[in-house]
């Protein structure tokens, strides 16, 4: 039951990331936490592991001509950057603490795409 848990977990991540082009921080983290009951750093952790597998999706998309490689770089070496600052950061603060904060980015940026253009 548990690999059958964990393959529906990726499966509705990578869905919706294929869809929407979100997964780790919307879909994963929560699904980690709620779910299988992972601390939230532990969550956090697994889903940037998990970025990776989304050179795929990239792929589809980039045959559509829908990728700037450009910006992929530019953003890529920010990205990185700011990752490790970022993680290191994220194992200072508490695990609660940092599952509010989670909560209340994804409100942010929900009223932020629902009324603002």
């Amino acid at each position: 039951m548990e690999l059958a848990t964990y393959i529906l977990i990726g499966l509705s991540g990578g869905l919706l990331s294929g869809l929407m082009g979100v997964g780790g921080g919307i879909i994963l983290i929560p699904l980690m936490t709620m779910i299988l009951g992972m601390s939230q750093h532990q969550a956090q952790g697994t889903s940037l592991g998990i970025i990776m597998f989304s050179f795929v999706s990239m792929l589809v998309y980039y045959k559509k001509g829908y990728v700037n490689l450009s910006l992929v770089l530019l953003i890529g070496i920010g990205f990185v950057i700011g990752g490790f600052f970022g993680s290191q950061l994220a194992g200072i603060i508490s695990g609660p603490v940092l599952k509010k904060c989670f909560a209340v980015l994804m409100i942010a940026v929900a009223v932020r795409m629902l009324f603002f253009k």
